[in-house]
C-alpha cells in the first residue's frame, strides 16, 4: 500500500468513527479523560525518556533556545498536561447543547443545537503538550482527530499518543477516533490537505511558513493559528508601577510563546517617567531593545538599545528582543497595533475608563486586555481546560479554541404535519 492509499484509508476510518462519537455519553467521555490524565503520570518515565531523545537531537542541530523551551517536557509540565485533561472532563459537554429555541409563524418548533464538526486534521510544531490537549478536547467535543506533529518532537508525540491511545483501547473506543501520522515525509501533509471528502477542518499551528503553505494547498477549510505580535500600550493615565509589572511579565516570563509581548508602546507624556526604569529592568533581564528615536534618546546610549527598523514592528521574535515605540496618543497606538499586529492579543494599561473603552472597541484582535498581561491568552487560563491553539482568524472561531469552538451547530425542527404553500 502506498502512502496516499494509507492516508486515504486513515481519513476514511476517522470519518466513520466521527459518526459514532456523536452518540458517546458524556459519562463515558469523562471517564476516559480521567483515565488518560492518570496514564500520563503513570507513564511519565516513558514520555520523559522519549522527550530526552528529541532534546538531544534539537541541541545537536543547534535549534534556538525558544524552540528548545517549547519542546521540553518535565514532571511539572506533564502534571499540567494531566490536570488539563481532568479539567476538560469537568467541563460541560457541548455536544447536543441547546443554543436557542423558538417557534416560527408556521408553528414549527426550531432548536439550534451544538454538534461535532466531524474530522479534524491538526498540524503543529515543537510543543508535545499539544498532543494531549488536542486528543482531550477533540474527544470531549465528539470529533475524531488526525494529528501531525513536527519531526523535532516525533519521539515525544508518539510516546504521548501511545499512552493515550491505550486508554481508548481499554475503553473500547473505536480505533480511528485518534490517529497520528508518524511518517516525517512532507508529502503526507500535502496528501491529507486534499482529502476534503473525509476531513472537515484543518488547523495548523506553528511558524509563518507552515501556516502559509497549508492555507495555500488545502482544499479543506483552514483555521489559522498565526503568529503572535502582541502589544502592551502604556497610556498617559497608566499606573506606572502596574505597567512595569505587566510589561515585564508579558515579555520576560516566557518569551518563546505566541502570547508574549513583542512590541511595547508608550504615550509621549508617560515616556520620560516610565521608560528609564523599565528599560533598565529589561536590560538587566537580558532583553535587547529595538527602539524609536525617542526611546534611544531616553536610554542615553545604554548598551543593548538599538535603533528599530520598520520590520521590527511586525516581527514575532519569540526571544528576549522587544520593539519599543513612543506614540503621540491613543489614536496612534490603536492605528499602530491594527497595522503592525497579528490580531492575537493586545493590552492597554490605563486608569482612564474612556481610553480603556476605546481600546477594547477599536483594537481588532482576538483578545484585548485592560490592565493585564497578554500572557493570559490561553485556554486553560480562560477556564476552558485547554486549547487547540489561538485562532487569529475571524470565522468560525477566534481566540483560544476549546470545546465550544470545536463544535458547529445544526437546526432541529419539529412539526405537526406542516407543508409550505
Amino acid at each position: 500500500m502506498n502512502l496516499k492509499e494509507e492516508l486515504t484509508n486513515l481519513a476514511k476510518g476517522a470519518q466513520e468513527v466521527a459518526r459514532q462519537l456523536v452518540n458517546l455519553p458524556s459519562q463515558t467521555k469523562n471517564k476516559v479523560l480521567e483515565e488518560m490524565a492518570g496514564a500520563l503520570i503513570a507513564k511519565k518515565k516513558k514520555i520523559l525518556n522519549a522527550n530526552a531523545r528529541d532534546l538531544r537531537k534539537a541541541k545537536t542541530d543547534k535549534l534556538s533556545a525558544a524552540f528548545i523551551d517549547r519542546l521540553t517536557l518535565s514532571e511539572k509540565r506533564l502534571k499540567e498536561m494531566s490536570d488539563s485533561l481532568l479539567k476538560i472532563a469537568e467541563l460541560e459537554d457541548p455536544v447536543g447543547k441547546l443554543i436557542k429555541e423558538w417557534k416560527a409563524e408556521s408553528g414549527l418548533s426550531i432548536n439550534k443545537v451544538r454538534t461535532p464538526i466531524g474530522v479534524l486534521f491538526i498540524i503543529y510544531e515543537s510543543r508535545p503538550n499539544v498532543t494531549s490537549d488536542c486528543i482531550g478536547l477533540c474527544f470531549k467535543a465528539g470529533n475524531s482527530v488526525i494529528l501531525r506533529g513536527g519531526s523535532e518532537s516525533l519521539n515525544s508525540n508518539l510516546a504521548i499518543f501511545g499512552v493515550l491511545k491505550e486508554v481508548l483501547r481499554k475503553n473500547n473506543i473505536p480505533e480511528n477516533a485518534v490517529s497520528m501520522v508518524s511518517t516525517t515525509e512532507r508529502r503526507a501533509v500535502d496528501i491529507l490537505l486534499k482529502l476534503n471528502d473525509y476531513i472537515d477542518l484543518v488547523m495548523p499551528r506553528g511558524g509563518q511558513g507552515l501556516i502559509k503553505r497549508v492555507a495555500e494547498l488545502s482544499r479543506i477549510p483552514v483555521i489559522k493559528h498565526y503568529k503572535g505580535i502582541c502589544h502592551v500600550y502604556v497610556d498617559e493615565w497608566a499606573d506606572l508601577n502596574m505597567a512595569e509589572k505587566i510589561c515585564f511579565n508579558a515579555k520576560v516570563e516566557r518569551p518563546g510563546v505566541c502570547n508574549a509581548m513583542e512590541s511595547m508602546l508608550v504615550h509621549k507624556d508617560a515616556a520620560v517617567r516610565f521608560l528609564p526604569g523599565m528599560l533598565k529592568k529589561f536590560l538587566e533581564a537580558g532583553v535587547e531593545i529595538r527602539g524609536c528615536d525617542i526611546t534611544i534618546k531616553i536610554s542615553r546610549g545604554a548598551k543593548g538599545v538599538v535603533k528599530a527598523k520598520e520590520e521590527d514592528y511586525s516581527t514575532e521574535y519569540l526571544d528576549l528582543i522587544l520593539s519599543v515605540k513612543v506614540v503621540e496618543n491613543i489614536d496612534e497606538a490603536i492605528r499602530h497595533i491594527n497595522h503592525y499586529g497579528s490580531h492575537h492579543s493586545d493590552s492597554i494599561v490605563t486608569d482612564d475608563k474612556e481610553s480603556a473603552a476605546r481600546f477594547l472597541k477599536e483594537v481588532d484582535s482576538a483578545c484585548v486586555y485592560v490592565n493585564a498581561s497578554t500572557r493570559f491568552t490561553d485556554g486553560n487560563q480562560f477556564g476552558m481546560g485547554a486549547e487547540i491553539g489561538i485562532s487569529t482568524d475571524k470565522l468560525h472561531a477566534r481566540g483560544p479554541m476549546a470545546l465550544e469552538e470545536l463544535t458547529t451547530y445544526k437546526y432541529q425542527i419539529h412539526g405537526s404535519g406542516q407543508i409550505r404553500t
